[in-house]
């Protein structure tokens, strides 16, 4: 993969992936909010023999999303990896209107617009790969953060419906589902966070795994077990379970 885009780079899963790839001969365009984590994860990125165009904005601004993609090059591997998460106070009754358009926008919307954008590209160039990062939470009805679990579901369901499209255009279409990351976002939690692992983990799991052609990449591997082993469990059961919580 010679060139890579990156979304959400500038911390997190998303810088370590951009490290993660980083190589000579490879060319990075990394996205992210915050101008000084981006270059300093660019800069990195350069000391590996990396080359690297960045470009800072928030990806509720759709213009600036369109902008960037068409600003993007040609682009064999896509990974868009921003997300919002967090969950609501005990006091709420449910998340307000502006922090639920804010979440659905960078989790759902945002990342269907990359996505879609980058298949109609590479379908015509011959093919690509798309990594979409989920979560475990799209596969629980999670009362504490419900905007954030739908989100991530409705992710889920488009990266299988787009990979079902444009596979026959030689189009690959990749899910990941992480649990607990050592990340920020993951560090403002207040609820525990089992099997947790760090980001730069992570990183090399996507990347060995995306190599392989995987349609779906849950990680770390504890959290795939208890999603099959969540099937087996009547629903009325799980949702007691989690609102316990």
């Amino acid at each position: 993969m010679g060139n890579i885009l990156i979304s959400g780079a500038s911390s997190g899963i998303g810088a370590a992936l951009a490290r993660a790839y980083a190589a000579a001969g490879v060319r990075l365009v990394l996205w992210g909010r915050n101008s000084e984590r981006l270059e300093a994860v660019a800069s990195d990125c350069r000391a590996r023999g990396a080359a690297t165009a960045t470009s800072c904005f928030d990806l509720t601004d759709l213009p600036a999303l369109n902008a960037a993609l068409a600003a993007a090059g040609p682009i064999e591997l896509a990974i868009f990896n921003a997300g919002l998460g967090g969950s609501l106070p005990h006091d709420a009754i449910a998340q307000d209107s502006a922090a639920t358009e804010r979440m659905a926008t960078v989790n759902f919307t945002a990342p269907a617009i990359g996505a879609n954008v980058m298949a109609d590209r590479m379908g015509k160039n011959g093919g690509g790969q798309i990594v979409l990062i989920g979560s475990v939470a799209a596969m629980f009805p999670l009362p504490m953060a419900p905007v954030y679990s739908g989100s991530k579901a409705g992710l889920a369901m488009f990266a299988d419906a787009l990979d079902a499209r444009v596979r026959r255009r030689g189009v690959r279409v990749s899910l990941v589902s992480p649990g607990f990351v050592d990340t920020p976002m993951s560090q403002g939690l207040k609820e525990p966070r089992p099997f947790l692992i760090d980001a730069d983990r992570a990183a090399a799991i996507i990347r060995k795994k995306v190599a392989h052609g995987a349609r779906h990449i849950v990680l770390p591997w504890p959290f795939a077990v208890i999603a099959v082993l969540a099937g087996f469990i009547p629903k009325r059961i799980v949702r007691a379970v989690l609102s316990a919580f």
